[in-house]
Parts: C-alpha cells; sequence; structure tokens
C-alpha cells in the first residue's frame, strides 16, 4: 500500500504556490498524495468587504466565485498527480466578520475556531502561518499538536523579513509546480501581476533544496503563535 502524504491548505492556492514541488515529487514517487483545502465554501451573493475580495480580482459580482476557484484547484491537482482532492466547507474570513484587509492581517475575533477532522496520513504538510491571515493562523492553531512538515507560505515567504524556511521546506521549484500555479488563474494578477511574473517569483524563490527522497518527518517547527 502507497504511503499516504497529506496537504492541508487554507485556500485554494496555498500549497500549491508553497511546496507545489514537493506534492509532485511525492506522487511522482508514488505516494498516495492528497490536498486538502480548509476554506472553500461558496456563499451566495456576498456584500461589503467580501464582495470587493471579489471584484478586485475582476470577477463578476454575480459569478460563484469559489465555485471558480475549486474548479481552478482540482486542475492545479490534476498537474500536480493528486490521488485525492478534498474541499472542506469553511467560508473564508471575509465571510465570518473580517471586514477589512486590517481585520484579515489581526487576531482571530474570540469565537472563531477551526476543529479540523483529517483523513490518515503517513506525512502531513501543513502552513507556518508567517503572512499573519487569520484564515492560515486558524489552520496552524488546529494542527499545532500534530507532528508535521510546516512550510512558509508564497508568496509571503519572498517578502524581504520573511523568516528563514523551517525543517520539511526543503523541496525546490519544479516545472510541474509551476505550471500547477498558472491553473490558478483568477489569482495571478492580484498576487504577482501575471503568469509571466508568477513564473519569475516563484521559479527564483529561495527555498532550501533536497536531494534525498521524503523520508520520516523532521522534528515539528511550530510557527509564531497566534
Amino acid at each position: 500500500m502507497s504511503k499516504r502524504a497529506l496537504f492541508v491548505s487554507p485556500h485554494l492556492d496555498d500549497v500549491a504556490f508553497s511546496v507545489g514541488a514537493a506534492f509532485a515529487a511525492l506522487s511522482k514517487a508514488g505516494w498516495h498524495t492528497i490536498l486538502l483545502t480548509v476554506f472553500t465554501q461558496s456563499v451566495p451573493e456576498p456584500t461589503g468587504f467580501a464582495l470587493a475580495c471579489q471584484t478586485d480580482k475582476g470577477i463578476a459580482p454575480e459569478v460563484d466565485y469559489m465555485a471558480l476557484r475549486r474548479a481552478e484547484d482540482h486542475a492545479a491537482a490534476e498537474i500536480l498527480g493528486a490521488a485525492e482532492v478534498i474541499h472542506l466547507d469553511h467560508a473564508e474570513a471575509p465571510h465570518r466578520g473580517y471586514d477589512s484587509e486590517a481585520a484579515l492581517f489581526g487576531a482571530p475575533h474570540e469565537g472563531d475556531d477551526l476543529e479540523l477532522d483529517l483523513p490518515t496520513f503517513d506525512e502531513l504538510f501543513v502552513p507556518q502561518g508567517i503572512g499573519g491571515h487569520v484564515d492560515h493562523l486558524l489552520v496552524v492553531r488546529a494542527t499545532d499538536h500534530l507532528k508535521a512538515r510546516r512550510y512558509r507560505e508564497l508568496p509571503y515567504g519572498l517578502r524581504p523579513d520573511a523568516p528563514e524556511a523551517l525543517p520539511g521546506d526543503a523541496f525546490a521549484p519544479s516545472g510541474r509546480k509551476l505550471d500547477a500555479c498558472a491553473a490558478y488563474t483568477s489569482q495571478l494578477d492580484f498576487q504577482f501581476g501575471g503568469e509571466a511574473a508568477m513564473r519569475a517569483a516563484l521559479g527564483g524563490a529561495q527555498e532550501r533544496v533536497s536531494r534525498r527522497a521524503p523520508g520520516p518527518s523532521p522534528d515539528r517547527g511550530r510557527a509564531a503563535p497566534p
């Protein structure tokens, strides 16, 4: 039976942008790779800041933005060789009362908690929360007790003040990763300034490189507390 690698993504793109090369490498090596994204719920007729988070990416108000993004995620997962794609039914922060960019990168609201019932795995990849986005911090909280490889999220990790990679964040960019990232067409202009800029930014990211086949998880790295 194949070993199972579970990659937990707060949003529909975080794993591909951040550790898509690791995902593709494990898929190629015969692992049963699982892409699980936490915040993917469609919310009908969004308003206010939640709607602005859609329209500022050029997506018309009548479009089911999250359905569009889930379709992009399936396309990316196919390129990465995913054996399973799981979309959990949690709403993104703008639909949970975080009504400004400052709120998105502030402390989680009281009572805004997250519990995750994860499928079985042999290796677990989860975010560090380095960008400070509230959804990422909730995923960090929900998985902090687990032994895992903790990846630094990109493009947050491209900032000059970003912390160094933790053990387990040790895979260089690859062509398959960049092709998968290109599947997230709704995000490329907003996040990078277009596909060419994305390929340049992620292709040149200073990630640590591991030439060894994936083995037992290293000691768990801890993200900064929310």
